[in-house]
């Protein structure tokens, strides 16, 4: 048996000025065959589930590109289509079944369903190849991917903690259709809700009930049932919330199931959608508690509206200016991307004194909003290089690569400055930089919730802060043109 397994993923806020080019995928160049096993077999993704489940099968594999980039603008034409054309080739060599890591919300500069497309040309290759799917939680879910493959799955997680296990359920279903002991149908269907990201999390309610549901349902002929959040930093007509289900034979168990799904979704819509409230209300009711914190346990600030995993562009002073100006002590930031004051402090030296402005190099015309970088002095207190391999939750084993990245301590903030865009959803973020997340009073993440996955177990408290950037949560601020009308909550629906 010969299958292809491959990863090609990017979650795309059309919003983002961040550009995706060829080298946001793999700044020491695209993984590929025997690299790209070394590298993720033994993580928590579904390419790894699908490696080991293929090597427990004595199949052989053929693994033309694993290959991920954080979120951000549309991926280039170039970039799309070497990607692509590798997998496809591969899948066009020969090959008895595919196996596919995929996001399910890219967007390229030529066209909107970067998925779809993607499987589309491999049934045109090799019409009748078995196909099964990974996806995460926030695809927007098109007919196009659905009618291009056999089988599909979603994480049930967010934070992402359960990609290895969902990988491997669908490569199960993929590798028992081709021994003949199952014949997966699905049924998928959507609701008009543009849901926000920042109300999916599944420790909080709606979504913890709603992937309850689907777990419970994956019982009997079905497979695999999937709720989809979407993820509404995509305006493309097919964003908003969706469901799949996968079951044996029997199609109409599946359609109930997704009815079922769909229906329950709708009926708490208005629970997707998150209430503001000022950033300076937030800081001080956080700055209230600074003689209260317990010894190890941080308080969390989110600066949700500029955060990396959802294709913010990681520069934004607002928030970490209103905690300079509150005057908030013990403050580790996890992180300000601004390469070129890592390249100053490189200059300067270790323990230097330096004066920068930070950040706020990036012009956002989505949200007509200019540079605005910060003044600020401080020290150099380290230097690195930006690799640690992650040991949380969420994509355990992985290497992660901030480039060259430096701390400037500003005596009561120690902010962590990257070269390279990275979630801090790990403590290496703070750890391989020289800084003990246990020993602060205050946690600054550019984070939304992916946070939880290393942070969750450390916070006292945490704190939503309503700063600007291109992912924010307020609608209002983003001008939507594709996405299909009407759509609850843009829309009286």
């Amino acid at each position: 048996m010969r299958v292809v397994a491959a990863m090609m993923k990017h979650e795309t806020n059309t919003f983002s000025p961040v550009p995706t080019d060829l080298a946001r995928f793999g700044r020491r160049g695209l993984l590929r065959g025997a690299e790209a096993a070394e590298a993720y077999a033994p993580t928590n993704t579904p390419l790894g589930a699908y490696l080991g489940l293929l090597r427990d099968a004595g199949a052989e594999i053929v693994l033309p590109l694993a290959a991920e980039a954080p979120p951000s603008g549309p991926v280039r034409r170039a970039a799309y289509e070497e990607m692509a054309g590798a997998i496809v080739d591969a899948v066009a060599a020969d090959c008895d079944a595919v196996m596919l890591d995929l996001h399910g919300a890219m967007v390229a500069e030529h066209l909107d369903d970067g998925e779809g497309e993607l499987l589309a040309r491999i049934r045109a290759v090799r019409p009748g190849v078995p196909v099964c799917v990974a996806l995460d939680m926030h695809c927007n879910l098109t007919a196009r991917m659905v009618e291009n493959c056999d089988a599909m799955i979603g994480y049930k997680t967010y934070p992402h903690v359960d990609m290895r296990e969902v990988g491997a359920q669908v490569g199960r279903i993929l590798l028992s259709s081709l021994a003949g002991r199952c014949s997966p149908v699905m049924a998928w269907g959507a609701v008009p809700l543009l849901a926000q990201t920042l109300r999916m999390g599944t420790a909080d309610q709606p979504m913890q009930g709603l992937q309850g549901m689907a777990r419970d349902g994956e019982t009997g002929p079905v497979l695999a049932a999937t709720l989809f959040g979407g993820f509404p930093l995509a305006d493309i007509r097919d964003a908003g919330v969706s469901a799949v289900v996968v079951a044996d034979r029997d199609r109409m168990v599946a359609e109930a199931l997704r009815d079922r799904l769909l229906a329950a979704a709708w009926e708490r819509r208005a629970d997707f959608v998150y209430g503001h409230r000022d950033l300076a209300a937030t800081i001080a009711a956080a700055s209230r508690l600074q003689n209260s914190i317990p010894r190890g346990r941080p308080v969390v600030l989110l600066d949700h509206a500029d955060n990396v995993a959802s294709g913010g562009t990681a520069d934004v002073m607002d928030v970490i200016a209103e905690v300079l100006r509150q005057d908030l002590p013990d403050v580790a930031m996890a992180a300000v991307h601004d390469p070129g004051a890592v390249a100053t402090m490189q200059e300067a030296g270790l323990g230097a004194e330096v004066t920068l402005d930070l950040g706020g190099k990036t012009e956002m015309p989505s949200i007509g909003r200019a540079p605005r970088p910060l003044r600020v002095r401080g020290r150099v207190a380290h230097l690195g290089d930006g690799r640690w391999r992650i040991q949380g939750p969420m994509y355990t084993g992985v290497m992660a690569d901030t480039g060259p990245t430096a701390v400037l301590d500003l005596g009561r903030m120690k902010i962590v400055v990257a070269s390279i865009h990275h979630e801090p959803f790990d403590l290496g973020i703070f750890e391989s930089n020289g800084i003990d997340p246990h020993a602060q009073r205050y946690l600054l993440l550019k984070s939304r919730i992916h946070y939880r996955a290393g942070f969750a177990p450390l916070a006292s408290e945490t704190f939503t802060c309503d700063g600007a950037g291109v992912t924010t949560s307020d609608n209002g601020q983003l001008a939507f043109r594709k996405v299909r009308r009407p759509i609850f909550p843009l829309d009286a629906v």
